[in-house]
Formats: C-alpha cells, structure tokens, sequence
C-alpha cells in the first residue's frame, strides 16, 4: 500500500488556523505518515498575520508540517526505527522546466468562471505531482484539479475542505 504525501494549500491552512473541525481531523488523521505534510513557503507566507491567536495555532500545526527547502523546518520524512530518511522532491526544488511548466498551467489551466489564475495554487499543483502519490487539501478543489490537468498530473488526489 502506498501512503500519499500529504500537501497543504492556502485554504487548509486558513481552515486550521480557524480550528474547522474537518481540517483538524485530517490533519490530526495524517500525524504517523512517514512524510510530513507539505507545506509550501509561498502558502505560509500567504496566511501568516500577526494575530495571537492565529499564530499560536499556525504554529502548533507547522510543527507537524515541513516547508521544503527552508532550513528551520522539520524534515519532510519523519524518523524512522532505521533512521533519518529524506525526500528527494523536498530537498530539491523546481527545475527551469518545472517552472515553465507552472506557467503555461497558469495559462491553460480551465478555471472555473471568475477565477483567475494563482500562481501560488499552481505551484501546490507542481509540487503534488512531483511527489507523484500525493493528496491536496484544499477550499478550492476546482481551481487544484485545473492546474492538475493542465500539469498532466497522474495519481494526485484533491480533497475539500
């Protein structure tokens, strides 16, 4: 059986933060996965505010989380009996294909009506595919499974919540 990678978009972090009882559940449900959730930087950037409240429970889900290639961020494979394992795809990012590839899905992706294209959501798509086996947590499963597409993604999963 092959776990998936979990990934995180803006949405789900906003849900947590929140404390909505879906997100929480799943995030709770994904804790033992050998790869911790991913969590990119441009995605904390986007809901990170200096409210007490909000950061205290951004702060207490990060620790759960890895921000791929930054260097205070829990590593992305949690440890194992044998030992520290990593993940390629986290300790490697995007190559100038790759970043091309989020371009022409920022163009081509088939957005849903009124809805532009996010640079940061096509990323999470990139960074989902890389993993291959992976799962989205998203408020936008519409605007992911787009990108998705048009990234001729296989084997991604798109969850609501």
């Amino acid at each position: 059986m092959t776990v998936r990678v979990p990934v995180y978009d803006t949405g789900m972090l906003i849900a947590l933060a929140a404390r909505k009882a879906k997100a929480v559940a799943l995030h709770e449900g994904i804790g033992n996965t050998p790869h911790r959730a991913v969590v990119l930087g441009p995605v904390l950037a986007q809901v990170w505010r200096p409210a007490p409240a909000s950061v205290h429970a951004l702060a207490k889900v990060m620790k759960d989380c890895t921000v791929p290639q930054a260097r205070s961020a829990m590593p992305a494979m949690r440890p194992t009996s044998a030992g520290q394992t990593a993940c390629i795809v986290c300790a490697t990012g995007p190559d100038i294909i790759e970043w091309q590839r989020v371009g022409t899905a920022l163009g081509t992706a088939d957005l849903p009506p009124k809805k532009r294209p996010d640079a940061v959501d096509a990323l999470v798509a990139l960074t989902a595919a890389r993993h291959g086996s992976a799962v989205v947590f998203t408020s936008d499963p519409a605007d992911l499974d787009a990108y998705l597409r048009a990234l001729n993604a296989r084997d991604v999963h798109v969850v609501q919540v």
